[in-house]
C-alpha cells in the first residue's frame, strides 16, 4: 500500500504495527489520517479486520474514522473482500466498546442483558429521590454535586487523592451504595458503570477477559491524554498479553483534569509498556507559523511535558492582534464590529469566525453585541436537544417498553397524558417499591394494589400496565413494520400529540415541540436501518442504545448554520476556524481563580494553547480593565499568559489603527458597503 501522501513521521507511525507505540501528535498534525491509514495498513498486511480495535472519545470522531476507513478500503479492491460484512474493524468510543462486552456477559454480574443506560438527567433524578429526606438534616449539597462526587469516587485511583473531609466521605460512601442498589433494581447502569462493570468482569471472570483479548489483538486509542485511571486499566488489561497497542495523544492538549483525565497516563506510559516506540508528529497542516510560534512559546512554560515543536509550510502569516478595553461590553462591541468589517472588506463569511471564551458567563455581552450588529451566530453548548420536554417524554415511553423496571422513565410518563395516576398515587407506589426493594412496575402488578390505592387510581394503574404490556407483546414479534410508523401510531393512540399541541399557549412554540417530537420519531428508522427484519424489541433497544451513547448526533443539527461560532475553550478542542478571537485574557478568568488558588497553572496554560491552535489564518486576543461581577464593577489584571507571548509576534490594536488604509483595501471596503446597502452609482 502506497503511503507517498504522508510525511516521513506519519509514514513511520503507520508502518510500526507491532509492539507498543506512542504517537505524540501535536495540534493539527493529521492524527486522524494516521490512525485510519494504520487500520488499512494492518488489513493490507493480512490482519483480520475484526482483530482491530480503534477507540476514541466522541461518537463524532468515531463516525469520521469509520467513514475514512471505509473510503480507503473502497480504493483498494484487494482489501474489500477482507473487509466484507461480518469482518470489520471495531471503531467506537470507550463506552460503546464496553456496551458491546456487557450485552454479551453482564448477566454474569446479576443484571439482565436488556439493561438501560441512564443519562445525567436520569441519574440526578435518582439522587434527588435518594436524598429527598437529607434536607431535614441540614445537608445542603445539591443532587448534581452529589452525582459529580460519586463519579469522581468511581473513577479515582484512590479516595484519598480527592481530598474530601471524613464526614463528606462517609455520606458519599452511604449514598454511592444506595445509588448502586437503586440502579440495579431498575436494571440500569450509568456511564461510569459501563467501564467499571467491564473491569469487574475482567477481574472476576478470566474467560471473558481471554475472549476479549483473543478478539481484539491490535488496539489503537485516540486522544489518549484524555483517559482516566479506569480507562487506562481497561486498556492495560486488553493489551498486556499481545502488547500490540498504539496510543495517539498530545500531553499539551490535556485539558480535562477536572473531569478525571490523568495526564500521567501519557507521561508515564513507558513504565507500563517497556520499550515503547515514541514517534513525534510535529508538522502542522492547520495554522501559519506566527500562530504556531506563539503556541510553542506559551506551552514551553509547562515543566512536565513531552518536548515537541509545531511548524508549518504555510508561511508566517499576520501578527497576532492584542486589544485592551475598558469594559466587557466595549470588548464585545469591538469584536462584533471587527467581524463585520472583515465580512464587508475582505468577504470573510460569518461562519469562518469564532469567539472563544473561558466561562459560559462571558457569552452574554457577546450575544448582545452580535444581535445589535445583526450578526448571525450559534452558541455551542446551549440547551441540548435532549433537554426538551417532548424528547424526554418520548424516550421515557420507549425505555419503559423495553425495560418497565426503569423507575425514572416510568415515573415520568405514567400520567402523560393524564390517565388518573396523580402525583400522590405515584408517590405511594414509589414508597411501596422502596419498602419492598423492588421496582414500581412490580408493585403495579402486585395483587394487594387495591389495599393501598383508591379504586379509581388502582383501575388507572392496571390500565397503564395493560397498555404497556400490549405494546411489549407487539414489539417482541418479528415484523417488518417501520418502528417510526409504529411509534407515531402509539403516541397518537395515547393522545400524546394532542396533549403536546395544547400544552403551549403560543402556537409557534407548540409547533416547534411537535417538530422536535416528529424529528426524534423519524430518527428511529434511520438509526436502526442496518438491522433489517428483526424483532421490534431488538431494533428499539438498539435505537435507545445509539441515543444514549451518541446524543451529539441529533444535537449537531442544532449547531449547523452560517453564523459566528461562540464556544468555550473546553468545547473547541478538535475544531478549527480560519479566524479566531480569544476574549477575556485576565487573571481570574484565564488562568481561572481556582487554578491560581491551587498554585497550578499547567492545565490552564494548556487550555490557552488549545485555544491558540484552533486558529488557521488570524488570531485576535483581548482583555478588559474592568468587568462586572455580581453587580459590582471590578478591576481586572491582564493574564500572566500574555507575558509568555513573544513580543515580535504581537501588535497592539492602537498600532493597527494608526496605519493608513491602502487604496486597494479602501476601494474593496467601499464596494462591499455599496453591495450590502444595495446602492447604485449616481
Amino acid at each position: 500500500m502506497s503511503l507517498h501522501h504522508l510525511n516521513p513521521q506519519q509514514t513511520e507511525a503507520v508502518r510500526t504495527t507491532h509492539g507498543p507505540v506512542l504517537i505524540l501528535a501535536g495540534a493539527g498534525t493529521g492524527k486522524t489520517r494516521v490512525i485510519t491509514e494504520r487500520v488499512v495498513h494492518l488489513i493490507d498486511k493480512g490482519v483480520a479486520p475484526h482483530h482491530i480495535l480503534a477507540v476514541t472519545f466522541t461518537n463524532k470522531a468515531a463516525r469520521e474514522m469509520v467513514a475514512r476507513v471505509r473510503g480507503l478500503l473502497k480504493t483498494k479492491r484487494s482489501l474489500q473482500a477482507a473487509a466484507e460484512e461480518g469482518s470489520k474493524p471495531v471503531i467506537c468510543t470507550f463506552h460503546s466498546f464496553c456496551v458491546r462486552v456487557l450485552r454479551q456477559f453482564i448477566d454474569r454480574l446479576g443484571y439482565k442483558r436488556n439493561f438501560v443506560i441512564y443519562d445525567p438527567r436520569e441519574q440526578v433524578g435518582v439522587i434527588r429521590r435518594l436524598t429527598s429526606d437529607w434536607t431535614k438534616s441540614h445537608i445542603t449539597i445539591k443532587p448534581a454535586e452529589w452525582l459529580s462526587l460519586i463519579s469522581r469516587l468511581k473513577n479515582a485511583t484512590s479516595w484519598e487523592s480527592l481530598g474530601m473531609d471524613a464526614g463528606t466521605q462517609r455520606l458519599a460512601e452511604r449514598l454511592m451504595e444506595r445509588y448502586g442498589s437503586a440502579l440495579k433494581a431498575c436494571n440500569a447502569v450509568d456511564f461510569d458503570d459501563l467501564i467499571l462493570l467491564v473491569l469487574e468482569l475482567f477481574n472476576t471472570d478470566k474467560e471473558v477477559l481471554e475472549t476479549c483479548r483473543k478478539y481484539h489483538r491490535y488496539i489503537m486509542v485516540d486522544e489518549y491524554q484524555d483517559t482516566n485511571g479506569k480507562q487506562f486499566q481497561l486498556l492495560k488489561a486488553l493489551a498486556s498479553e499481545h502488547q500490540n497497542v498504539c496510543v495517539v495523544g498530545d500531553d499539551d492538549q490535556s485539558i480535562y483534569g477536572w473531569r478525571g483525565a490523568e495526564i500521567a497516563n501519557l507521561l508515564h506510559l513507558e513504565d507500563h509498556f517497556p520499550g515503547i516506540r515514541v514517534i513525534k508528529l510535529e508538522q502542522n497542516y492547520r495554522s501559519n507559523n506566527t500562530i504556531l510560534k506563539a503556541a510553542n512559546a506559551v506551552i514551553r512554560h509547562n515543566p512536565l511535558r513531552k518536548d515537541k515543536t509545531l511548524w508549518s509550510s504555510k508561511g508566517e502569516g499576520p501578527l497576532i492582534q492584542l486589544m485592551v478595553f475598558e469594559t466587557e461590553e466595549a470588548e464585545a462591541q469591538a469584536v462584533a464590529e471587527g467581524i463585520e468589517v472583515q465580512r464587508l472588506s475582505k468577504r470573510i463569511p460569518w461562519n469562518h469566525q469564532a469567539i472563544l471564551f473561558r466561562t459560559n458567563l462571558q457569552a452574554r455581552p457577546l450575544e448582545t453585541a452580535l444581535r445589535q450588529s445583526k450578526i448571525a451566530y450559534r452558541l455551542v453548548g446551549s440547551q441540548s436537544y435532549f433537554d426538551r420536554r417532548e424528547v424526554k417524554d418520548i424516550l421515557a415511553f420507549l425505555k419503559v417498553l423495553i425495560n418497565p423496571d426503569d423507575d425514572i422513565s416510568l415515573l415520568r410518563i405514567a400520567n402523560v397524558p393524564a390517565r388518573g395516576l396523580s402525583a400522590k398515587t405515584m408517590q405511594t407506589l414509589l414508597q411501596l417499591s422502596q419498602d419492598r426493594n423492588t421496582s414500581v412496575w412490580s408493585v403495579m402488578h402486585h395483587s394487594d394494589l387495591d389495599t393501598h390505592l383508591r379504586a379509581a387510581a388502582s383501575k388507572s394503574s392496571r390500565g397503564f400496565v395493560s397498555l404497556i404490556e400490549d405494546q411489549r407483546r407487539f414489539l417482541k414479534e418479528e415484523n417488518k413494520m417501520g418502528l417510526a410508523h409504529w411509534a407515531r401510531s402509539f403516541l397518537d393512540h395515547i393522545g400524546y400529540f394532542t396533549e403536546l399541541k395544547h400544552s403551549e399557549k403560543d402556537p409557534k412554540i407548540a409547533e416547534n415541540r411537535m417538530q422536535s417530537a416528529q424529528e426524534l420519531v423519524s430518527s428511529i428508522d434511520s438509526l436502526t436501518a442496518s438491522m433489517g427484519s428483526v424483532k421490534g424489541e431488538d431494533r428499539l433497544n438498539q435505537f435507545l442504545e445509539e441515543i444514549a451513547l451518541d446524543q451529539d448526533r441529533l444535537d449537531e443539527k442544532d449547531k449547523q448554520g452560517e453564523g459566528v461560532t461562540l464556544i468555550t475553550m473546553h468545547s473547541c478542542k478538535g475544531l478549527e476556524y480560519p479566524h479566531v478571537h480569544i476574549v477575556g485574557l485576565e487573571q481570574g478568568l484565564l488562568p481561572h481563580t481556582r487554578s491560581i488558588d491551587e498554585g497550578s497553572l499547567d492545565e490552564e496554560r494548556r487550555l490557552f494553547y488549545v485555544a491558540i491552535t484552533r486558529a488557521m489564518e488570524s488570531l485576535t486576543i483581548s482583555h478588559c480593565e474592568t468587568r462586572n461581577k455580581f453587580g459590582q464593577t471590578t478591576p481586572c489584571q491582564p493574564s500572566v499568559f500574555l507575558n509568555e507571548l513573544p513580543d515580535k509576534l504581537v501588535e497592539l490594536a492602537d498600532d493597527v489603527f494608526k496605519r493608513p488604509v491602502s487604496p486597494s483595501s479602501g476601494a474593496a471596503m467601499f464596494d462591499a458597503l455599496k453591495s450590502s446597502l444595495d446602492l447604485s452609482d449616481a
